[in-house]
């Protein structure tokens, strides 16, 4: 039920298939301090019926005119949120902030009350809502509107709207909204998604079907690393850790697994196999590289380049182990595999002298590794790797 005043009988209007919907003629809000400029502001929840189809604009900006100040919207993003919308995956509890520019409209706001009524006999031919910020959640419930039935004009959601306010302070309140907002930061949400996963099996639908379960299954490897590894312990620096002794961000190192995560054999192992794997792996590496491991903050072998590299070579390891009948959790498996590939890589360090094996992965300039950074840097250092790595026989 709609929470409006019994008292007055709703405005029958056309939904987009051309069903009446039954729209409030009051929406009951809480008013709240003015804007600056003296705009009053109310909030309350309002039926998506009452905005859609045809009772809102989003103020485009227009390079011509140089008029409007809204960005155009991102279709990936209303359909995604469409899709868990319609799956009942999120809520909307975030506000969208609207303004009714009509000069009129203060006459709208009565005994804590938007009545719309009096917007419609406004003599001011626009009576529209403006889309100040919220344009992908409105959108999105247009497209089940249209795509999914009459259900969701009854949709309410929590709004904020702005009385009489004029473009330009729509203008200043958009650009205070989108840029002094701060994201979160990715190590941070990567942790808060993996828990999200923990509790809720429909957010991991949800990533399976958007091609990002790797991110959960990457940070999970992570954290048990970060905990468990005798090599990995107190290297990987995990939200609001100082960054201390630490040599790579969880992030980086959760990005580095993609291509390992995604790939056939690997992305198919149960997270203790998978954890068991890399550790072995670098295990095997630690026994070639020693001195590396010994004075990590001085090499690049645990940094971002050396651990992007390394991790993308090890699902063509992976299959050279395999193929060789060999334990892909034991580290002399690796150990055998790499000894002769990391000690023939060569470079030149900063002063342009040729160095090779473990003073190849030095830190600039003494090494040449740092080099190498980039994804562009990262793909020619793993072709120099792969190229001395053994074949793989057919069985």
């Amino acid at each position: 039920m709609l929470n409006v005043d019994e008292s007055e009988a709703p405005v029958m209007r056309r939904s987009p298939s051309g069903a009446p919907f039954k729209q409030p003629l009051a929406i009951p809000v809480v008013t709240g301090d003015p804007l600056r400029a003296g705009a009053p502001l109310v909030a309350g929840f309002m039926p998506a019926g009452v905005l859609i189809p045809d009772h809102y604009e989003i103020p485009y900006f227009d390079a011509r005119t140089k008029r409007g100040y809204q960005r155009q919207p991102q279709e990936a993003r209303i359909n995604q949120l469409a899709n868990e919308l319609r799956k009942d995956r999120v809520d909307l509890p975030t506000a969208i902030l609207l303004n009714l520019r009509n000069r009129d409209a203060r006459q709208a706001l009565s005994h804590d009350r938007l009545d719309l009524t009096a917007l419609l006999k406004s003599t001011v031919a626009s009576t529209k809502f403006f889309v100040v910020d919220g344009q992908h959640r409105v959108l999105a419930l247009q497209k089940l509107i249209r795509e999914d039935g009459e259900d969701w004009l009854s949709f309410r959601m929590p709004f904020v709207c702005m009385i009489g306010a004029t473009e330009e302070q729509e203008m200043e309140q958009f650009y205070i909204v989108n840029s002094t907002a701060k994201s979160v930061r990715t190590d941070l949400a990567l942790a808060l998604l993996r828990r999200r996963v923990e509790e809720d099996e429909n957010v991991l639908l949800s990533l399976q079907e958007r091609g990002r379960e790797w991110q959960v299954k990457g940070q999970t490897a992570v954290e048990r690393l970060a905990e468990e590894s005798m090599i990995w312990r107190h290297r990987i620096r995990l939200p609001a850790m100082e960054k201390g002794d630490t040599t790579i961000s969880s992030t980086s190192f959760v990005n580095s697994l993609k291509p390992l995560l995604q790939s056939p054999y690997f992305g198919a192992l149960n997270p203790e196999s998978q954890i068991k794997i890399l550790d072995a792996y670098w295990a095997g590496i630690r026994e070639v590289l020693r001195p590396a491991f010994d004075n990590p903050t001085e090499f690049a072998v645990q940094k971002g380049v050396g651990v992007m590299v390394l991790h993308s070579v090890l699902p063509y390891i992976l299959e050279i182990v395999r193929n060789q009948a060999r334990s892909v959790v034991e580290p002399e498996s690796y150990q055998r595999i790499l000894q002769e590939p990391l000690l023939k890589l060569e470079g030149d360090d900063g002063d342009g002298k040729p160095v090779s094996g473990v003073d190849f992965w030095a830190v600039a300039p003494r090494g040449a590794a740092g080099s190498y950074s980039g994804s562009a840097g990262s793909r020619v250092l793993s072709a120099k790797i792969k190229q001395f790595l053994p074949g793989v026989e057919a069985l």
